[in-house]
């Protein structure tokens, strides 16, 4: 009986309550939201990379000129790199659902230090910056393949090359970094306010 008793939330002292309680729902909010949104991003990227293969594999277009885009596809790399950044962000989301279990620990020997969970939350904020820089880039590159695009469509009209238009497939690669990068400020968020959480005790 007393075993139980011991194993109860409320025998936990109230600070590290309320820290259990913000990396439960901290961790479960960036969790469900990278995860989907990095679904959707990916299904995104991968119409896209299929598309773009298909178009650098075309045979030149009329009058020998042949479908230049170095531009998209380094920003497609880059923003791929950005969403298996998210991916291993929303698994460090479900680390501090985790984390919350092992906090609302009844022995005080075997809840985590602070310094433990301070490095949980620095890496996480690692990862969410590293895949938010990435996505940034590759959407740089992106938008300066459509800006390309756009001054050169006068060009495209005298050649008969409508690869050289601004096609959806561009502004579809737009979107998968906007979500991308909307998923990692999600995460970003939720490890600043665990942060704060942590601080504040």
């Amino acid at each position: 009986m007393s075993s139980q008793l011991d194993s109860s939330p409320y025998s936990l002292p109230p600070a590290v309550q309320r820290v259990a309680s913000a990396f439960r729902i901290a961790g479960w909010v960036s969790f469900w939201g990278q995860l989907v949104l990095s679904i959707i991003s990916a299904v995104v990227l991968l119409f896209a990379g299929s598309t773009l293969t298909l178009a650098n594999s075309a045979p030149a277009t009329a009058g020998g000129v042949q479908t230049s885009s170095a531009e998209t596809g380094i920003g497609l790399l880059l923003s791929v790199c950005g969403l298996l950044a998210l991916l291993v962000g929303a698994f460090w989301a479900f680390r501090y659902t985790r984390m919350a279990r092992r906090l609302k620990t009844a022995e005080a020997q075997v809840r985590p230090k602070r310094s433990d969970v301070f490095q949980l939350l620095r890496l996480g904020l690692l990862v969410n910056l590293a895949g938010m820089a990435f996505t940034i880039l590759g959407a740089q590159a992106i938008v300066g393949a459509l800006v390309a695009k756009s001054f050169a469509q006068g060009f495209s009209l005298l050649s008969g090359n409508p690869l050289k238009f601004v096609n959806p497939l561009d502004v579809f690669l737009v979107q998968a970094s906007t979500n991308i990068t909307m998923a990692h400020f999600i995460g970003l968020i939720g490890t600043l306010w665990l942060l704060r959480c942590v601080n504040r005790q």
